[in-house]
């Protein structure tokens, strides 16, 4: 039965509904507007939700998509709403021939295909967040074109975006542990790029990792990642020492903090950070940003002699790689560094192992 509401009142309720007010009139039609509003205030939770436990990093690539899906609209004339087949197809083009606003590598406008994806992946996901509907038929068909123009691409030569990081390995760690410099920021660097290696940490983990979280076991050392992206990357794996002393990231993070803790008796507390900045004079900052951790890990490596430039995600799918080098099992690899366990990432870092040693050809000739 519906409850007896005035019309003043219903306008006023699907007034507060911001982007559901078809929804809201449809449920108060079904059910009554107080049902209607108790329906609206459980979506607006759900919204809270959502807002709460998705990353910043990942609510500003959606922001940013969304002003891309703005400007694509814009020039085609096309209304921001409606996230139709066509419209997305469309979208999907323009985004790998036209639309970047400045020019890329090669003065190439178009995005490389894995930006190109973020961008529909955050227009569909800005669509429907404003209460717009997106069918998994039509995102589907955006998807499918997104593949075949790639393939396109690939076949008239065109190779666009960085690629992948190339992956750490050992010779690499034990060049830069090597020529890490006897100093305060010398031995912060040696620790950092070793404990992030040893749990294939994205650059916003040792980032995000205070004193506290660190603790020193009989074994070896455990790090409480809580800063990760999903279920898996909120993690405690446990590091060992290691056999090589010149290369244990034990040991690096306990001449790391030692040194820390001769300067000033507050870097005890277990709520400083484990990485702090330092600047060119030695002075010591605050914690080390994401971009500060890639900066730090590109320029050890460099100054180390490592033939290829690593970047801050070197260090997590070198872990990959060299654990199934070494021949360690999925699970434990996908366990330490916070992937699912069949995680196609993952399995991507470690096919680059496979490649060479269960090639298909290997040993025919």
């Amino acid at each position: 039965m519906h409850d007896d509401t005035s019309t003043e009142q219903a306008s006023a309720a699907i007034e507060r509904t911001g982007p559901r007010p078809e929804l809201h009139e449809q449920w108060a039609q079904r059910h009554g507007v107080a049902a209607a509003d108790r329906l609206a205030a459980a979506e607006d939770f759900a919204d809270a939700v959502q807002a709460e436990i998705t990353p910043p990093n990942t609510v500003g690539t959606y922001e940013k998509s969304w002003r891309v899906w703005e400007r694509f609209c814009s020039t085609q004339g096309f209304p921001v709403t409606e996230g139709t087949r066509g419209a997305l197809v469309a979208f999907t083009a323009w985004l790998l021939h036209e639309g970047r606003q400045t020019p890329g590598p090669g003065g190439v406008l178009g995005y490389a295909p894995a930006s190109a994806g973020v961008h529909l992946t955050g227009a569909v996901v800005g669509l429907r967040q404003r209460g717009h509907q997106v069918t998994k038929d039509d995102s589907a068909a955006a998807r499918e074109a997104l593949d075949g123009l790639t393939v396109k691409l690939l076949k008239a030569g065109e190779r666009r975006g960085r690629g992948k990081a190339p992956a750490a390995d050992t010779d690499g760690l034990r060049r830069i542990a090597a020529s890490t410099p006897n100093t305060l920021a010398g031995l912060r660097d040696k620790s950092l790029v070793l404990l992030s290696f040893n749990v294939a940490g994205r650059a916003s983990e040792p980032a995000g990792l205070l004193l506290g979280d660190v603790t020193l076991q009989k074994q070896g050392m455990r790090v409480s990642i809580l800063t990760g992206k999903t279920k898996w990357s909120v993690r405690q794996p446990a590091i060992p020492y290691a056999k090589d002393p010149d290369v244990c990231p034990v040991l690096a993070w306990t001449a790391w903090r030692e040194a820390l803790l001769a300067i000033d008796e507050r870097y005890a507390d277990p709520a400083d950070p484990a990485f702090h900045a330092i600047d060119r004079w030695g002075h010591v900052g605050g914690a080390m940003s994401p971009d500060a951790v890639t900066d730090a890990i590109a320029r050890v490596a460099e100054r180390a002699g490592v033939p290829l430039r690593w970047t801050g995600h070197s260090l997590r799918s070198g872990l990959a790689s060299e654990g199934r080098n070494a021949g360690k099992d999925s699970v434990a690899i996908a366990r330490q560094g916070g992937w699912a366990p069949n995680s196609r990432s993952m399995l991507g870092y470690m096919q680059t192992s496979d490649d060479w040693t269960d090639n298909a050809a290997s040993g025919l000739l």
